[in-house]
């Protein structure tokens, strides 16, 4: 997600306040420190305008490991 939000040029707060969810939610998904809700994850795809099954790609994630 981070990269993502990054790519449009947003802080942490600005997701935040597009998706309606406090800073520190999106803190906490970004570091892997929060188990994040359908309805979180619903409203911040819309925030960062990309669909929901971006955010849930887990193959995305793996291949930037890599």
């Amino acid at each position: 997600m981070r990269r993502l939000r990054e790519a449009k040029s947003l802080s942490q707060q600005e997701l935040a306040d597009l998706a309606d969810v406090a800073k520190i939610t999106v803190q906490r998904i970004e570091n892997a420190k929060y188990t994040v809700t359908l309805d979180v994850l619903i409203s911040l795809s819309d925030a960062l305008e990309t669909p929901l099954t971006h955010l849930l790609d887990f193959q995305y994630a793996k291949d930037r490991r890599e």
